[in-house]
């Protein structure tokens, strides 16, 4: 008896200590578990923090207000007054005239032509565009709001060091002094920077906008959806309901799972070669864009909406066929329309993922400088990550927040894109 017991005892104990092991193990995993979690949120926070810090500056721009006298001496030299002699007009005398008169202290040459530098070369443009507008305004004084330089620009945003050497910034002691001067009198003026949205690339980062870039882009994921949705679902379909499983269709599903692993620079090469150089299709061009762009997201259409189909329960089509339906009927109008949800949801997924591209856009030459906005797909064009990419590589200092400020915006699309996909999938979805 007590042999029994002492055996039971030792029995307990191991059990005991066997226990105690997998809940300390349990322990850890759940440590390691959230350890894990809480790096990647810092991560997370970390990038983000440093994204909007350098990069929400750029949604601010200063300017100048000047009284500027629009002299028609000056804009109608000939006395002619033709449209055409509009484009030909030295706007840049009028603005530094009126400059002139609110700096007095400027003395020579030299001064006025670091005078003249302070102001943006796209200021006389902004006159012009308004003068072509309403010609009733020449020979009349009229208040204008012109953009500053980049550089000075930088200097009121405080980026630059004032301390260090004059020959180690673009911006000199005495120009610093003279925008001191203009901001003391209130003519300099911080404002919400609409043009970062309504003007395509520049090179001169004050007048640079993403407005090219968005509409290229818009281009090329409509294209991409027009293509790649109808394609992939339809070989969905076929795949899935119809096919016969063979050595030809396990061919298929190997091949259409590797391409959905195959690097996106793959694509840009497979557009350069058949849409551009065999095809002859323009470079640059969202057409080309967006054909290669469905390439890419093709296969990730196609393995989503095949999961899609695959939740439908086989009850749903057992009923059909029962009640006397074909199988091109119990698919079109029972099956499809409950993996639809799932099937648009992975189409979306696929669209943001082209949306954030770059590589394959690179290589059909979307990566050239492109200054006007695209009116149809075969003009020349930019794309929303490539414009992240040509300003990171520039080297003034006022392109790197204008960079974050592009990512920013292409991270506030690929959000609403993914919210969209959960939301279509929430309201649809039905739960079996």
């Amino acid at each position: 008896m007590n042999n029994i017991n002492s055996s039971d005892l030792s029995v307990t104990k191991l059990i005991e200590k066997s226990l105690e092991k997998r809940n300390q193990k349990e322990r850890y995993f759940r440590i390691y578990g959230l350890s894990s979690l809480v790096i990647a949120v810092v991560f997370l926070l970390t990038f983000f923090a440093s994204i909007i810090s350098t990069g929400y500056q750029a949604f601010i721009k200063t300017d100048i207000e000047l009284e500027v006298f629009l002299d028609s001496e000056v804009i109608y030299p000939n006395g002619t007054k033709t449209a055409e002699d509009l484009f030909f007009v030295d706007y840049d005398s009028l603005i530094f005239t009126s400059l002139k008169e609110q700096l007095p202290e400027l003395k020579n040459r030299n001064e006025r032509r670091q005078a003249r530098l302070i102001l943006s070369s796209g200021a006389s443009y902004q006159i012009q565009n308004k003068i072509i507008k309403d010609k009733s305004l020449v020979g009349q004084t009229v208040s204008f709001i012109l953009p500053l330089d980049d550089e000075v620009d930088m200097y009121l945003k405080g980026y630059v060091d004032t301390e260090s050497s004059e020959n180690s910034r673009k911006i000199t002691d005495f120009q610093i002094a003279l925008v001191e001067n203009l901001n003391k009198k209130g003519l300099i003026h911080k404002n919400f920077n609409t043009t970062l949205f309504v003007s395509g690339d520049s090179r001169e980062p004050e007048l640079a906008g993403i407005l090219g870039a968005l509409v290229g882009s818009f281009m090329m994921l409509s294209i991409t959806f027009i293509i790649s949705f109808p394609l992939a679902v339809s070989a969905a379909i076929y795949l899935e309901e119809f096919a016969k499983k063979n050595m030809w269709t396990d061919f298929l599903e190997v091949n259409i799972n590797n391409l959905a692993a195959v690097p996106s620079i793959i694509y840009g090469l497979l557009g350069l070669a058949i849409f551009i150089n065999f095809f002859g299709f323009p470079r640059s061009a969202p057409i080309v864009g967006g054909l290669v762009l469905s390439l890419m997201t093709f296969p990730v259409v196609i393995i989503a909406s095949r999961a899609a189909l695959k939740s439908v329960p086989p009850s749903i089509r057992d009923a059909a066929l029962g009640l006397g339906a074909s199988k091109i009927q119990t698919t079109l109008h029972h099956v499809v329309p409950l993996a639809l949800p799932g099937m648009l949801t992975g189409s979306i997924v696929g669209m943001a993922r082209a949306l954030g591209e770059s590589a394959p856009l690179i290589m059909i030459g979307m990566v050239a400088f492109v200054v006007d906005i695209p009116t149809s797909i075969t003009e020349p064009s930019a794309a929303l990550p490539v414009q992240v990419f040509l300003w990171s590589d520039a080297p003034e200092r006022g392109f790197a927040e204008k960079t974050s400020a592009a990512i920013l915006v292409l991270l506030v699309f690929l959000v609403l894109m993914n919210s969209l996909a959960i939301w279509l999938r929430n309201k649809f979805q039905i739960k079996w």
